[in-house]
């Protein structure tokens, strides 16, 4: 497992879910919920948060039907990580397979009690943590990399 702190990213239409983790890549946590709609200040605030974390990577999810087919959330999510890797380069991007995170993020944010309407604020951050402590898993367990590397696009 290599050392250093990772970020994820949960994109979705309306809001970008942000997590962070331990330099030791034990634990991830909540960062914060970036407004999705403007995707230029989005990625803006994103490379603000890359600054001051200085992660050794960014993970970005990557939606994906049950069957793991790719639709137009991930032809966006394609597209916003390469976008991503080119403002924050050299730190690499990649994308990990994000199925079903939003779902376990709900049900996670219901079971300790937070209200649907409260919630929808934190589910997105909730849903980058579970990327992250997906990919952080996969790594330890594999001793690579999680998912594919993206291409900055210059």
């Amino acid at each position: 497992m290599r050392r250093g702190r990772r970020i994820a990213v949960d994109v979705g239409d309306a809001r970008i879910g942000v997590a962070s983790c331990d330099p030791d890549g034990v634990l991830a946590t909540p960062v914060e919920t970036v407004p999705g709609r403007d995707i230029p200040a989005a990625h803006k605030r994103l490379a603000a948060i890359v600054e001051e974390y200085e992660p050794i990577e960014v993970v970005v999810g990557l939606p994906r039907s049950l069957s793991g087919r790719e639709g137009p959330a991930a032809a966006k999510a394609r597209t916003f990580a390469r976008e991503m890797a080119r403002r924050i380069a050299p730190v690499p991007v990649r994308l990990v397979d994000e199925r079903m995170t939003t779902v376990t993020a709900a049900q996670g944010l219901r079971a300790s009690g937070v209200s649907a309407k409260k919630g929808r604020s934190f589910v997105d951050q909730a849903a980058a943590v579970v990327i992250l402590q997906s990919a952080l898993e996969t790594e330890k367990s594999s001793g690579r990399p999680p998912g594919e590397a993206v291409e900055a696009v210059i």
